[in-house]
């Protein structure tokens, strides 16, 4: 447990920081989540559609800390293949 004034405020901090953060991964995961569907359902206008909202959606957390810059680009990656092929 915190003992000294500074550190007992760090813990505030950390507290408010992760519920912040839990709430943009969960902001994403559900973008994610609604191409994930449209995917799997094989509808190819909405799987556009929820690609080209879910994209930004994924850097937005890079910028904010949430997710490393790789890990997005990597999934950004892999979700365009995965619609394109869906496309063809």
């Amino acid at each position: 447990m915190a003992n000294t004034p500074s550190a007992k405020k760090a813990a505030r901090k950390i507290e408010r920081r992760t519920e912040v953060n839990r709430s943009r991964r969960s902001r994403v995961r559900t973008y994610l989540r609604k191409l994930e569907d449209a995917l799997t359902a094989g509808d190819k206008d909405q799987a556009e559609a929820a690609f080209k909202a879910a994209a930004p959606e994924l850097m937005r957390a890079v910028t904010k800390g949430v997710l490393h810059k790789n890990t997005a680009s990597r999934k950004v990656s892999r979700l365009a293949a995965r619609v394109r092929k869906l496309s063809a």
